[in-house]
């Protein structure tokens, strides 16, 4: 953004998010390919005192239900700079290209999509970035990329499938170590469109349970998704240990 007024970009309490502080605040992360836009998101260049330039890239929460998550008001992401990252339905890559600055240049993002139009755009946009691991293959199968992913620190699933509960703790049997954590996006009309909303996260809530997830807490991804919520919690928590809040 050039010229006109000035904007302050400032930490948000999430490691390795910011705010913009403008006209209107915005939620952004730090462009690890400065000057490369991914989805044509507005880009806000900071000049630092010692003159160097820090670039931040607009994370849009009308497009990317784990920015919504965080201005609901979710306590803990659990991704930070330099965490592993397994991104279940990474459709062309919007959300995985913002966690892709989150995590930095120490981290690494798997990011496995079924869909092979969507996985082109996702393929490209990791030619420039080095963490972000593309993988065009079955959520349902994980034995099939077994090979490609390492032992990961959280697992974000956006599947929207009706099984996605069982989805996620397949491929955190796999992959998400003990006291690891995950963060699923629930689709309620996708799953069951005949209840209320609140009614489908409740029974989601149970299946996790059930996999050895404890769930930790739950936001709606209102007003920027209808009927969605996120939900969030630890895997297979040893049973001295607490998971930290």
């Amino acid at each position: 953004m050039k010229g006109g007024s000035k904007v302050v970009v400032e930490p948000h309490r999430h490691e390795g998010v910011f705010i913009a502080k403008g006209k209107e605040d915005a939620l952004c992360t730090k462009n690890m390919v400065p000057g490369e836009a991914v989805y044509n998101e507005k880009r806000i260049s900071v000049q630092n005192e010692d003159g160097t330039k820090v670039e931040y890239r607009v994370w849009n929460p009308f497009r990317s239900k784990l920015a919504a998550a965080v201005l609901g008001g979710v306590d803990n992401i659990w991704m930070k700079p330099g965490s592993k990252v397994l991104y279940l339905g990474a459709a062309s890559g919007t959300t995985v290209s913002h966690v892709s600055d989150l995590v930095g240049p120490t981290g690494v993002v798997y990011a496995v999509e079924f869909s092979h139009r969507s996985g082109r755009d996702l393929v490209n946009m990791a030619k420039k970035r080095t963490n972000v691991i593309p993988i065009i293959e079955d959520a349902r199968h994980p034995a099939k990329y077994r090979m490609l992913v390492g032992m990961v620190d959280v697992i974000f699933s956006d599947v929207a499938q009706p099984d996605q509960a069982r989805i996620l703790a397949l491929n955190a049997s796999y992959f998400l170590k003990a006291g690891g954590y995950f963060v699923i996006s629930i689709k309620a009309n996708c799953i069951d469109s005949t209840v209320p909303a609140e009614a489908v996260f409740a029974s989601e809530v149970k299946k996790l349970q059930a996999e050895q997830f404890k769930p930790m807490e739950q936001v709606t991804l209102e007003p920027f998704e209808r009927d969605h919520a996120c939900v969030v919690g630890a895997y297979r928590v040893p049973k001295k240990q607490k998971p930290a809040s």
